[in-house]
């Protein structure tokens, strides 16, 4: 099948009406009925602001860089998008065309 990755970029600490932007983000897919989407944490990131964000030992701090990736129809993505822009979040984020299946 024929689609699109649609990739999110967030920080892990950042919220969005009291809860995290990622959890958010994988709800309102969930609510959408997307089928589903997954969230990865980087080692190390930077983003449009320059400022270097990485995992130390020592550090309990969450503000490191997270990827939200959902694979989905192009219906699917431009609602999920247009959902988003509803919420006046603004997010950076990568959208793909993409071939999956099952095997």
């Amino acid at each position: 099948m024929k689609g699109i990755c649609l990739r999110f970029y967030v920080h892990e600490n950042r919220k969005h009406r009291h809860i995290l932007v990622y959890e958010w983000l994988l709800e309102a897919a969930k609510r959408m009925g997307i089928q589903g989407g997954s969230a990865f944490k980087s080692i190390a990131g930077f983003g449009r602001h320059g400022v270097l964000h990485e995992e130390h030992f020592f550090e309990l701090a969450g503000d490191l860089p997270l990827e939200v990736v959902f694979v989905v129809s192009e219906e699917e993505a431009d609602r999920l998008i247009d959902r988003i822009k509803s919420e006046n979040l603004s997010l950076f984020y990568v959208r793909m065309p993409v071939e999956y299946g099952l095997t």
